[in-house]
């Protein structure tokens, strides 16, 4: 099970090294690929309306703010294609927690 990377607030803000962060295409599940998971969905919400009254389930040794941190600093960033971001962002999110429940922000 892959686990969340260490990254500062500069990587959040513009995005972090990429090859560190973000799994290939080839290494995603086509689950994620196809954009039918609930995490996609998660990811959809997240990027255009902003997430709010989260509870994040994380999964046994994941801490939830570096999961988290890691997950933003690959949205943030304008090196991938939208589609390998929201993709490999779900299932990172898969990995790093069982379940989240939320609104969405707008």
């Amino acid at each position: 099970m892959l686990k969340p990377i260490y990254v500062n607030d500069v990587e959040i803000a513009f995005g972090g090294n990429m090859v560190k962060l973000l799994p290939t295409m080839e290494e995603i599940p086509s689950e994620y690929k196809n954009g039918s998971s609930k995490w996609n969905k998660v990811v959809g919400d997240w990027f255009f309306c902003g997430l709010k009254n989260c509870k994040w389930e994380a999964r046994e040794g994941v801490e939830t703010k570096d999961a988290l941190n890691h997950i933003k600093a690959i949205m943030s960033s304008f090196d991938p294609k939208h589609e390998h971001k929201e993709a490999g962002c779900a299932y990172l999110l898969s990995c790093f927690f069982h379940d989240v429940s939320y609104e969405k922000a707008k």
